[in-house]
């Protein structure tokens, strides 16, 4: 019987993944990143990077991942169907939170150690503008139109704004401490930036580029996901993921998931969230309708996935 109900558990999981979609997690202890079959739940390839990887990227088609190495100072950029390192793009400083232009063109690289982001063009291999942002820069985001890089500078308490097309930060929003994790909303409207250090979530409105409400969540929060009208943080230190509603900004539950949590992102189709848990090697799967944790993936050691890392394919 209970043979019989593990494998009904399976194919219900198996059935609730599109075919084909999977996760890139980079494994910083590990040196490396796990490529995840989310069907499945199963490490379908391993691909070495070395100098302990942390920030990852998808380009807008699925074809390639763009991961940062802090200790090794370059940009791996891996195709995806391959599963293969293609080129190691060397940089400066301290490479951390990583972004994807929305026409694939470009790369933005936040440098831990210097108060700018790097633009990267992927195809030529080399660094084309330098952005001036605050002190240690983390989490990068493009909005939808490709208009506006946010950089979140954690020693500044403020998210910088960049204007891609002057090739200038044009404002600054102070928000809470420590900001790491930020997140645009699929219609641009709306920026949601983890405050590790005043344990609550920004909301800013791009447009106005101010910010119009805050929400207190659990200890040392780092990163954000949207999905079902709810916005998902990870807790590392409360081994948890705070669920707020995004129209009212009021708290809807804390999903205990594995050791200490950070990356975190949505399924495309808003039926799943995905979290990497650090300290726990493990990926864990959040239904958003039942906010319970429907399964656990094993990862290599170390998982980060501080970015966009997971890719739909054909």
């Amino acid at each position: 019987m209970r043979r019989l109900c593990a494998a009904a558990l399976a194919l219900a999981l198996a059935a609730g993944a599109a075919h084909g979609d999977e996760a890139f997690v980079t494994n910083q202890t590990g040196d490396d990143v796990s490529v995840i079959d989310l069907a499945s739940g199963r490490t379908v390839a391993t691909i070495p990077i070395g100098g302990k990887p942390a920030g990852v990227a998808m380009a807008p088609d699925g074809a390639r991942a763009y991961v940062t190495s802090p200790e090794g100072k370059s940009l791996a950029v891996i195709d995806a169907a391959a599963r293969a390192v293609t080129a190691r793009i060397p940089l400066e400083g301290g490479p951390l939170g990583v972004a994807v232009h929305p026409d694939g063109r470009t790369v933005y690289v936040a440098d831990w150690y210097a108060a700018h982001v790097l633009a990267v063009d992927p195809a030529a291999g080399k660094i084309t503008a330098r952005y001036d942002v605050g002190v240690s820069p983390s989490g990068l985001a493009v909005t939808p139109d490709g208009a506006l890089l946010l950089s979140a500078d954690r020693d500044s308490d403020q998210v910088s704004v960049v204007d891609l097309a002057a090739g200038k930060r044009v404002d600054q929003i102070a928000v809470g401490a420590r900001p790491f994790g930020v997140t645009i909303a699929p219609d641009g409207r709306r920026a949601y930036v983890a405050n590790v250090g005043s344990n609550d979530v920004s909301v800013i409105d791009i447009a106005a580029r101010k910010v119009v409400g805050a929400v207190k969540v659990g200890e040392r929060p780092y990163a954000v996901a949207l999905a079902g009208g709810r916005g998902f943080v990870t807790d590392q230190y409360a081994s948890q993921v705070s669920v707020f509603d995004l129209a009212t900004l009021k708290p809807v539950a804390e999903i205990e998931v594995g050791e200490y949590p950070e990356g975190i992102e949505a399924s495309p189709d808003g039926r799943r969230v995905y979290v990497a848990n650090w300290f726990g090697n493990s990926l864990s799967v959040i239904d958003v309708a039942t906010l319970k944790v429907e399964a656990e993936h094993a990862t290599g050691d170390g998982p980060r996935a501080f970015g966009t890392f997971l890719r739909r394919t054909p």
